[in-house]
Order: structure tokens, then sequence, then C-alpha cells
């Protein structure tokens, strides 16, 4: 039947049941504990006439609720919907429909967004309300706790490893769109990544009681903190799918924003041995909060943390070192999208930190815009193309985006995430960034975040992202905006003179706008929308 997350996580749970499955804050649930809730769940879904296919929004912070809320949906053979927390009524609207969701499990504080919506949901059956103490029961919702105390536990099933999982990603252009997988193949290639980083993992649904004893022998099993969201696909994927299909622990924060004293609290509390993050938007504060506590002589212990991953964003050389300063641990900076994984680089305190250069994944290839692959040490451009593993079906109910993003090359299928790249003599390859945010100033093809590293080196800087504004005479211009450390002072020359050592003259800003902080979104990815739009209306 192939694999499926709830049929392994129901396996896992049968073999360590008293082991700890989630913790967040004060509340912790064993892996028993964490299957016989998502079993109510499923109960609960099932008693309202979800099944197979049945989509179901899950608008949740980080929580040891989403977590079982979406094992329970996966154990009716139903898809679950992350839900961006972020988004206004027009949005979740879009989202919802979109996904023919036919129930929503929403946190307490949403309440009044979900009643401003409910009658635009026709297809909704069920809203479930997870109490966080900020808001009553909204009217026609099902308290989630009464609502697992109530149901009946759904008996298992036997399930399909064709099912569809599927991430809604915001992209950067465009209305949020579903990616689309089956259950066994992402399952199998996330396998085969964590066997790649020495764990002991099975080959096939029938080794995973033998390999979870096994691990259980020799307590090798992970304790990660999740501490970008969940409803992203590093928090879920890499913070934790990964850890759970080993067998390991989830450790989250309800806390919305991000907080480095806390994750290091809680990484000390729990002894965890791993975090996830999205590049320097988590890592950099992180790094700071570490340095503070250091000087004020109470460093946090994080001898426990045996390695950090990352992705999504760039995470800069300097910050990887900064950390390694502090642990001896392996810092794996994964590049991928929603769309599909295309390479890592690896930092250890033996083997040197870089940014933005990895390692291809096998499969993965560089074609020019004529189809042609880009020959290694040529100084061509071309994009990023993922085959060979794990290839998305397709976007939901968009045959049109699927069949320009997933093609077929020579015999095999690729994905075009729409990255941009150069393949160095040795085969690595060197990431300039996605070809929707590339600017044209001049003829010439410039990449944000190739100028934004560059200008994130000056000491004086703590963030930085960079666009291109109309420019009557080159088309666009190059415009830096940026924030400084404290209340440092830094002249916008200076930095446009600094950069000048590290980047051609027609890729260097042509403006500075600096600012008290650069935006991001909760998952640490640029805001390149806000930065065009302070660049523009500073420089009307």
């Amino acid at each position: 039947m192939g694999l499926h997350f709830a049929t392994v996580w129901e396996t896992i749970a049968d073999v360590i049941g008293d082991r700890k499955a989630l913790i967040c804050g004060a509340q912790e649930r064993s892996w028993r504990e964490y299957d016989e809730r998502a079993a109510r769940i499923a109960g609960l879904l099932h008693q309202h006439g979800l099944g197979t296919d049945s989509k179901v929004g899950i608008y949740l912070h980080n929580s040891n609720e989403y977590l079982e809320a979406q094992h329970g949906i996966f154990k009716i053979r139903g898809c679950p919907i992350n839900v961006n927390y972020r988004y206004k009524a027009d949005e979740l609207v879009y989202l919802l429909d979109n996904a023919d969701a036919e129930a929503v499990f929403f946190q307490g504080c949403y309440a009044a967004r979900i009643w401003e919506i409910r009658r635009q949901l026709p297809k909704v059956k069920l809203f479930v309300q997870v109490d966080d103490g900020t808001e009553a029961l909204l009217d026609d919702a099902l308290d989630f706790e009464r609502g697992i105390r109530a149901a009946t536990p759904m008996p298992r099933i036997e399930r399909s490893g064709e099912d569809v999982y599927m991430l809604y990603t915001g992209g950067t252009t465009g209305m949020p769109k579903g990616v689309m997988y089956s259950h066994h193949d992402f399952i199998s290639v996330m396998m085969g990544s964590v066997a790649a980083l020495g764990f002991n993992v099975p080959e096939s649904a029938a080794d995973i009681p033998a390999i979870i004893r096994a691990n259980a022998a020799q307590n090798a099993f992970s304790v990660n903190f999740a501490a970008c969201p969940l409803m992203h696909g590093t928090g879920m994927w890499l913070g934790s799918m990964v850890p759970l299909l080993t067998g390991g622990t989830v450790v989250t924060s309800s806390k919305l924003g991000l907080d480095p004293h806390l994750i290091w609290s809680e990484v000390e509390r729990h002894r965890c041995t791993g975090v996830t993050i999205v590049g320097d938007a988590f890592a950099r504060p992180m790094l700071d909060a570490l340095n503070d506590a250091r000087e004020r002589g109470n460093p946090y212990d994080i001898s426990s943390v045996q390695g950090i991953v990352s992705s999504g964003v760039m995470w800069s050389a300097e910050v990887k070192q900064g950390l390694l300063d502090h642990g001896d641990m392996r810092l794996v900076d994964a590049m991928g999208s929603t769309e599909g994984g295309m390479g890592s680089s690896v930092a250890t305190r033996e083997q040197g930190a870089e940014t933005a250069r990895f390692q291809i994944n096998p499969g993965v290839k560089v074609f020019a815009d004529d189809g042609s692959e880009v020959v290694p040490g040529s100084g061509a451009m071309g994009k990023l193309a993922t085959g060979g593993g794990l290839v998305p079906i397709g976007y939901y109910k968009d045959p049109e985006k699927s069949a320009a993003t997933f093609k077929e090359i020579d015999g095999v299928r690729y994905s075009f995430p729409g990255d941009y790249a150069t393949v160095e003599t040795d085969g690595t390859i060197t990431l300039l960034g996605r070809g929707s945010n590339c600017i044209n100033t001049a003829g010439e093809k410039v990449y944000p975040e190739e100028v934004e590293e560059a200008v994130k080196r000056h000491p004086s800087i703590y963030d930085c992202l960079v666009v291109g504004v109309p420019d009557n005479r080159f088309g666009q211009r190059v415009v830096a905006v940026a924030s400084r450390h404290g209340r440092e002072l830094l002249a916008e020359q200076d930095l446009v003179d600094f950069t000048r050592e590290h980047l051609a003259g027609y890729k260097l800003p042509k403006q500075v706008l600096f600012v008290d902080t650069v935006r991001r979104a909760p998952n640490g990815k640029a805001d390149y929308n806000w930065a065009r739009q302070q660049a523009e209306q500073a420089l009307a």
C-alpha cells in the first residue's frame, strides 16, 4: 500500500508509546497520547461526513494541537491545508475556497475573523476552536478539547501511499497555490535525506518497528525545536515531520514573533538535539542572544545541540561561524522550495562555512533559457531544476501553472521553482535568487540576494533587502533597504563604497534607505513588496 504518514506514526506509537512526541510550553504528549488524541480527531471528522481526500484547514499557531489535528486528518485519509495566520478575510476566503476545505481548526484569537467569513464558506461543515484564553467560543464552533473528549476514536484503517498530501505556498507572485505530493514519494525522499545525515531509517513500512526499537535501545531519538512556523514548509517538513518520522520529539512555542532568548531557553530546558530555523532572519538574532548571555556571564547550555537546519532564505557565512564559536555542531543549509529540494551546504568547525554555495542533490541540474544544460565553470547562469527525486504531482486545480513549472526534458520530469544559479567547476552551485525578483538595470541582470549579502557583510548592518525601482535612464535602479545595529552611524555613501569591494559596479546600490527594522514574514522570508513600497515612497 506504500508509506503513509498516519500509518507510520501509528506504528511508531505502538512501539514507543511512553516516549515524548510533542512538547509545547508546559504541555507534553507521549506518542500514545498523540496517536490517541489524533484518533479522536479523526472520529470527530468522520462523524461530520469527512473522509478520503477531504480537505481540512489548520489555522493555528505552533502548538501540539496543530500536529494532533494534522495527524487526525491524515488518519481519515484527508489532506490538511496550512493556513497563514497573517491572512486577512479576503485571503482566507480565497485559500479555503480554493482548497475545497470541509472543516477548519482555528486559533481562538481569530474567532472574530472566522465569524466574519464563515457564511462565505458554504463547503465547510465543521469549525473547531482551540481555546487560547483570548475569545469566548464562537457560535456554531466546537471547542477542540471538548470535541476530543466526546469523540469516539476512529478505528485504524488501511491507507494508500498514493493519497495526496498538499502544502499551500504563497510563492513570490500571485495567489496561494497548493503543491501536491503523494505520501509514499514524499516520505521516501524525506527518509533518504535523513539517512544521508547518518540516521538509521526504515526502507519500508515493514522495517519501521525494528528500526524504532533499535533507536530506542540506543536512545538515538532527536529532540527538535521547530523555531519557525509550522504553517510553512521549513517548519513543518524539517522541524516536525522529519523528527516524527524517526520517532523523535517536536518542541514548539505558541508565542508569536521571534524571541531568540526563548528559543535558547527551551533548547536548554529540553536538551534539544536540533533546531530548525530560516536563515539569517532567525540565526542572526539567535547569535546575538548567545553573545549577550555569554557577555552577562550566564551563557546558555547548548551542548545538547548536534545540528541546526535552515531552509528558505540566505544564511550567511559569518553568522554560521559565530554560531560554531558557541557550539560544536553541524549547520545544514538546505536549498529548496515547496516545489522541490535542490541542494545543501554543511558547515562544521572543521569544515568552513560558506554563503549561497551548495552541493547539488542527485538529479538536480541547471538549464539555460534555450533548454541546454549549463556547463560547470562556464560562468553562465540558468534555472535550477529538480528531477529524479521528489517532483510534485502538480498544483491543485491549476493545470496551466503545473505545466509551466513541472516539465519533461529528455524523458525526465523536472520541477522549475524559479531559482537561478551558476555551476562552479567543482560541480557546486552558487544560488543567485528568484527570477521574479531579478532587477534589470541597463540591460544587466542583478539578483537581490547577492547584493543583500554584500551589504550585510558591513559590521554596522543588521539586515537588508534589495529591490529595483523604476528609473528613466536604466529601466530599474538598485536600492537597498537596510537596518543598522542599535544606533550605529553609517553614511549611505560609505556603505555603497564598502559593497564596491565585493560587487561589480552595475550591481551596486544606487541608493540606501535606512529603516529601524527590515520587515519579513513570520517564517523569515523577505517581504519584497514592503521593501519596494518603502523605496518608492522615499525616493518619490
